[in-house]
């Protein structure tokens, strides 16, 4: 059982890097995308990959692009669905473990 639980972390971690890779990328080219006018990335689906997981790796490239940083929803949206995600995480983890 115990070696079925540690398989199930590893997975989870593994998805919530990739997941953030993914956001962080997906910042880059929307930026990219937003110098040369081109078809950008919606916002919602920016939200979809926050939601999903990808919440830090947003914030970095956020910050490291300098892209939707005015944008008070993205500001203090992200940060505080990060706080939310991981408050969760926490929470399960103690009900779980503690």
């Amino acid at each position: 059982m115990e070696k079925e639980v540690m398989e199930m972390v590893d997975w989870f971690v593994l998805y919530v890097c990739a997941l953030n890779v993914f956001g962080y990328i997906l910042m880059g080219i929307d930026k990219k995308r937003a110098i040369k006018g081109s078809y950008r990335i919606s916002e919602q689906n920016l939200w979809l990959v926050a939601l999903l997981g990808g919440t830090v790796g947003l914030i970095i490239g956020m910050y490291i692009f300098r892209h939707k940083t005015k944008k008070w929803y993205f500001t203090f949206g992200l940060p505080f669905f990060m706080m939310l995600q991981i408050s969760c995480i926490l929470y399960l983890y103690d009900w779980r473990y503690g």
